[in-house]
């Protein structure tokens, strides 16, 4: 039997469409199509199908200019005509497999049929894959619900990557957090019903430059004895976005095979409302050895992180990143869609702004202000989890988390909101992978560059 060939994508400036598609005139004007970006005409065959599609573009190749076509288009396969470069054929294919996600977990009648690409020859299909499985993972693990994706269930995420990979997984859980020195993953924890955590992910050659990534894991923040309004809580299931964000970048390494030794360091909790729950102004000891007073329990994220911060540096690693959703100061400075980083090293940042642009992956850098650490200060703690100010919290979270990283290690911190709030081509509303690709990007470079330990 033969197979049906693909249908033709052709991308197409205005100009473009006055002068080279003349025969089919009479309908592009019927149907009222202008070539504008990311619009669309089927231009019919001799026997009443879809022969070509035109797709509307730009002079700028917007990567995410096919986003919307796989659930437009009927359900075919089609192939992208023209002459591309291979990072330009890379990015128009990832954001057509990107714009093929939905999530349908709890629907009856599972996906929809969406139309399928014949990949172009010059794109990168290895690097094509990674990003597409990472951030596909990273999607599913955020919208899942806390009653499907508990600490437990995040555990056993990152165990399917480590069995996938031959990574090792030592897993620290419970009661042992507090007898191996944990204090602040168990204080915020121990108040949910599913025992706290710490997932600690290693692969790779012991000899190549050592790359730790850090993801807060809380599985649902109801905020505490500080608790949330109804309103707050909606989308705390998203609040283990961090830790999903770092299970996507190690695929990536893992599956592409990067000369790095891996470390991945999550503290998976729940922040509950129970008996035995942290209280607001209670002084916490942490695996540093200094002490935090609880200005919040809502606050909960930086101390989980802190004690994971000060564990990854133990191996004095030559790159640590974090990922968190930390703040919504970061999501009023910036708006949702574009995630807050700070940087403790000028070349560090300047190496991520380059891997920003290469991955089209954007991030926004905001600094490490010294003279605000003063708003952490505490009469009774060596600090507080909170500041005294309601302004620049952003900052200060960053601040905090900065006190539990060594000054000689290079650091980068993201404070993400993991979320689409509307859809847009290629990123429908859900969980959301942001600055995954860019962070691959920076150890890419990074582990190339880098001497090893």
């Amino acid at each position: 039997m033969t197979a049906t060939p693909s249908i033709p994508l052709t991308l197409v400036t205005a100009a473009q469409l006055a002068d080279h598609f003349a025969d089919a005139q009479p309908w592009i004007q019927a149907t009222g199509f202008k070539a504008d970006a990311g619009s669309f005409c089927l231009l019919p065959d001799s026997g009443g199908g879809v022969g070509r599609v035109l797709v509307g573009r730009n002079s700028h190749l917007d990567p995410w200019l096919l986003g919307n076509l796989p659930h437009a288009l009927p359900p075919h396969r089609y192939r992208l005509e023209g002459d591309f470069t291979p990072e330009e054929a890379t990015q128009l294919a990832l954001g057509w497999k990107l714009g093929q996600y939905r999530f349908s977990r709890y629907k009856e009648a599972g996906p929809a049929p969406v139309a399928e690409l014949d990949l172009p020859d010059p794109c990168d299909r290895d690097y094509l894959e990674a990003a597409t499985e990472a951030t596909y993972l990273v999607r599913d693990l955020i919208t899942t619900p806390a009653n499907n994706m508990g600490p437990a269930q995040l555990e056993e995420a990152a165990r399917v990557l480590a069995v996938t990979y031959g990574a090792d997984l030592t897993v620290i859980t419970g009661d042992s957090l507090e007898t191996q020195n944990f204090p602040m993953v168990y204080a915020v924890g121990k108040a949910s019903t599913e025992a706290p955590r710490l997932i600690d992910l290693r692969w790779g050659d012991l000899d190549a430059p050592k790359v730790t990534l850090v993801g807060k894991g809380v599985c649902f923040d109801s905020g505490g004895l500080d608790i949330k309004p109804s309103r707050g809580m909606l989308m705390m299931k998203k609040d283990m976005g961090g830790a999903a964000h770092v299970l996507g970048v190690a695929l990536m390494i893992m599956k592409l095979r990067l000369p790095v030794c891996l470390r991945v360091l999550i503290p998976a909790v729940e922040n509950s409302i129970a008996g035995n729950a942290m209280r607001p102004l209670d002084v916490l000891s942490s695996r540093k050895g200094i002490t935090v007073e609880v200005g919040n329990t809502d606050a909960e994220g930086r101390l989980v992180l802190a004690d994971a911060l000060w564990e990854a540096c133990g191996d004095q690693p030559t790159l640590l990143v974090d990922f968190a959703t930390l703040t919504g100061a970061a999501r009023v400075a910036l708006g949702t869609e574009l995630p807050a980083f700070f940087c403790n090293r000028e070349e560090t940042a300047t190496a991520f702004q380059t891997a920003m642009a290469t991955a089209n992956d954007p991030l926004w850098q905001l600094p490490l202000h010294r003279p605000y650490r003063d708003m952490l200060s505490s009469k009774v703690a060596d600090l507080s989890n909170v500041s005294n100010s309601s302004y620049g919290g952003a900052i200060t979270a960053a601040l905090f988390l900065q006190e539990f990283v060594k000054k000689d290690i290079p650091w980068v911190h993201i404070d993400v909101m993991a979320w689409n709030i509307r859809s847009l081509p290629g990123r429908p509303e859900g969980g959301e992978a942001m600055g995954m690709r860019a962070v691959f990007e920076l150890i890419r470079h990074h582990s190339a560059i880098a001497p090893a330990p």
